[in-house]
């Protein structure tokens, strides 16, 4: 049995309708990432020196040798972009989540207090502002227990969000695992929150930007100027308004650095950011811990049945007859490598067609022969499959007329002595007329393409089955 982790479809071509608070069109979230005093550095028992997001761009670490270059950017972070930031920000009257490095918060007194005066959420970035894609799971568990005990000390009060950033396979789970967050931002694949299943916990997921993100100034390929990082945020605000004004409301994460955007620079560009969405009703900007509270309140976790997640003996239990009288599509599907994104009737139904249309020819007309006649002797005799039964009746084939029936038992017997199976059709696609219809024309087809017509008709009908289970 081979599964696949990643899941590729997420809410779909329907999200659900954020509702959020005042009937607001769009969330805007700003993150400040307190990260100076926490990077890399020798002083703070690192093997090397910082080499990520300053004005060095390219920077390489340096083994066993200060930067003070490097050290003296990441100062001016707490020094002075630090409190240019809070008071932009508290001028606005615009709440903030801080991603603090527990290490840093530590060695920033002044710092936290204001962060905590001005009513700022101080969710956990972490014990170190290092990279954890080498650290062994034991290691990286440490280190966030040890982070979790430091906020806590620093800051008087437990994180209730987790944001690691330089993260590993394992930062969400490990997260997870200490029930301590009501959500985990590692993750940049939606634009409204989500539930995870991990373990038995129910986690909520508050998905980060790294393209909303002032960190684009310190890498290639980036903003250049504070024109560029104005436009590009001005631009995700109007497409997401839009969407919201359209009823599917949405959320819009702004990733902030002490010693990036605290530039003077670069601040004018995040200031005329405010400013301009501040000319709209119906902007909320929240704190993340709110979108969070909202997102429980009124997107509770709701219990599925994973189909992925199933043993072998309940999958098939379970979809062993949505192919008629054919267990073993599922069981073959059961093999493939299902995911997060077979989880829905349009994905599941993709894996157990790949499975009838990859049969033998033989293999597939017993699936057919499988089928019932329309309205024939076992529909009589009530000897249908529960499924066949609602869909017959659907279309009203359960109460025909005797001249009606004659003609459906005439038809049947003509078409299975010209191609050798039952005539079918996906009856809930059409009206009684419309099937005798149907039927009256395709009994004129070649048996080749008519075999091929019944295998689409049979897989429509798997779809339909699908549709009414998940």
């Amino acid at each position: 049995m081979k599964r696949y982790p990643r899941d590729f479809s997420g809410y779909g071509a329907n999200p659900p309708d954020a509702q959020w608070p005042g009937g607001a069109r769009i969330a805007v979230q700003f993150v400040l990432n307190y990260e100076e005093g926490g990077e890399n550095c020798l002083l703070h028992g690192d093997a090397a020196s910082e080499a990520f997001l300053s004005e060095i761009v390219g920077a390489q670490p340096w083994p066993g040798q200060r930067h003070w270059n490097m050290e003296s950017i990441y100062d001016y972070g707490a020094r002075a972009g630090f409190w240019r930031l809070h008071r932009l920000f508290t001028g606005a009257r615009v709440p903030v989540t801080v991603y603090g490095v527990a290490s840093a918060l530590a060695r920033a007194p002044e710092q936290v207090k204001a962060m905590q005066d001005a009513g700022w959420e101080i969710a956990s970035h972490g014990l170190k502002w290092i990279d954890y894609k080498d650290h062994s799971e034991a290691d990286e568990a440490a280190d966030m227990m040890e982070a979790i005990r430091l906020h806590g000390e620093v800051t008087g009060e437990s994180p209730r969000g987790w944001y690691t950033g330089r993260c590993s396979e394992n930062t969400v789970a490990l997260a997870a695992k200490t029930g301590q967050f009501e959500y985990i931002s590692d993750t940049y694949d939606d634009d409204l929150p989500y539930w995870r299943k991990i373990g038995r916990r129910n986690q909520l997921i508050i998905p980060y930007t790294l393209d909303c993100n002032d960190m684009r100034f310190a890498t290639p390929q980036g903003f250049n100027s504070g024109d560029q990082f104005f436009a590009y945020l001005r631009d995700t605000f109007d497409a997401l308004y839009a969407e919201g004004a359209a009823g599917a409301a949405k959320m819009m994460s702004v990733g902030l650095h002490c010693r990036l955007i605290g530039r003077p620079g670069r601040v004018q560009a995040l200031k005329r950011f405010i400013d301009y969405i501040q000319g709209f009703e119906g902007v909320w900007c929240p704190r993340r811990i709110e979108i969070a509270e909202h997102w429980r309140k009124v997107h509770p976790p709701t219990r599925i049945a994973r189909p992925s997640a199933l043993k072998k003996t309940d999958f098939v239990e379970r979809f062993g007859g949505i192919f008629e009288h054919s267990e073993w599509i599922a069981e073959r599907a059961f093999e493939l490598e299902l995911g997060p994104a077979h989880d829905t009737a349009t994905g599941l139904h993709s894996a157990l067609a790949r499975m009838f249309r990859s049969a033998t020819v033989e293999e597939r007309m017993g699936v057919l022969r499988a089928h019932p006649d329309l309205a024939g002797k076992l529909a009589a005799a009530k000897r249908l499959t529960a499924e066949s039964t609602q869909e017959q009746a659907s279309a009203g084939l359960d109460a025909l007329t005797d001249e009606e029936r004659k003609a459906f038992e005439s038809l049947n017997a003509a078409y299975v002595k010209k191609h050798g199976f039952p005539f079918i059709i996906a009856v809930k696609d059409h009206d009684k007329a419309g099937i005798l219809r149907a039927f009256q024309r395709r009994l004129d087809h070649e048996t080749d393409a008519e075999f091929d017509e019944a295998c689409r008709q049979v897989e429509r009908i798997a779809e339909i089955r699908l549709e009414a289970l998940l």
